[in-house]
Formats: C-alpha cells, sequence, structure tokens
C-alpha cells in the first residue's frame, strides 16, 4: 500500500494539483486584498463614504451582552466583488492558454 502510495503521489497530475491549490490560495489572498483595500475604498468615495464592511440590516439590537443580529450584506458583496475578479481573471488564462493551443496546433500542420 505504500508504494501504491508514493507511485500516487509522484504523478505528475498529483504534483500539479497541489501546485494550483497553493497558487490558488495565494492568489485569493492578493484578491481579498485587492477588493478590501483598493476597491471599497474607490467605491466607497463614489457612494459617498460607504464602508462596504460596515454595511448590515440588524434583525435585532444587542442587548447587554447579547450580540446584535445582523444580515452583513456588505460582506456578502465583498465576496461577490472577489468572485467576479477571479472569475475573469481564470476566464483570461483560459482565453489565453486556448490561443496557444491553437497556435501550436496551427504551426505543427
Amino acid at each position: 500500500m505504500l508504494s501504491e502510495f508514493k507511485t500516487f503521489i509522484a504523478q505528475g497530475n498529483v504534483i500539479d494539483l497541489a501546485v494550483g491549490v497553493i497558487i490558488g490560495a495565494a492568489f485569493g489572498k492578493i484578491t481579498t486584498s485587492l477588493v478590501e483595500d483598493i476597491i471599497n475604498p474607490i467605491l466607497g468615495i463614489v457612494l459617498g463614504g460607504a464602508d462596504f464592511s460596515q454595511m448590515k440590516y440588524v434583525l435585532k439590537e444587542a442587548v447587554g451582552t447579547t450580540p446584535e443580529v445582523a444580515i452583513r450584506y456588505g460582506n456578502f458583496l465583498n465576496t461577490i466583488i472577489q468572485f467576479l475578479i477571479i472569475a475573469w481573471v481564470v476566464f483570461l488564462i483560459v482565453k489565453l492558454a486556448n490561443r496557444a493551443r491553437l497556435s501550436n496546433s496551427m504551426q505543427s500542420k
């Protein structure tokens, strides 16, 4: 079983996948910073000083030591913006890879 596991791990696809996951996690942090530290402040100015991370709809006010119950739609908007940026970058990478593949296949003919 240990031998099979070593063979499995040594396969190129597993290593490629691991590298992809690590790079993806790092890219996620970069995207989060881009949205929270650059895009949201600019949008905040355009929207009259709004801070997305603080946007919420309070369902029940805090009472004593009981915290408030709120729908934090600002954080949800941040996540949507992050998703759209990641989706756009992935789209561009796939488009570039397809163009390169098409170019290579035409050159080999």
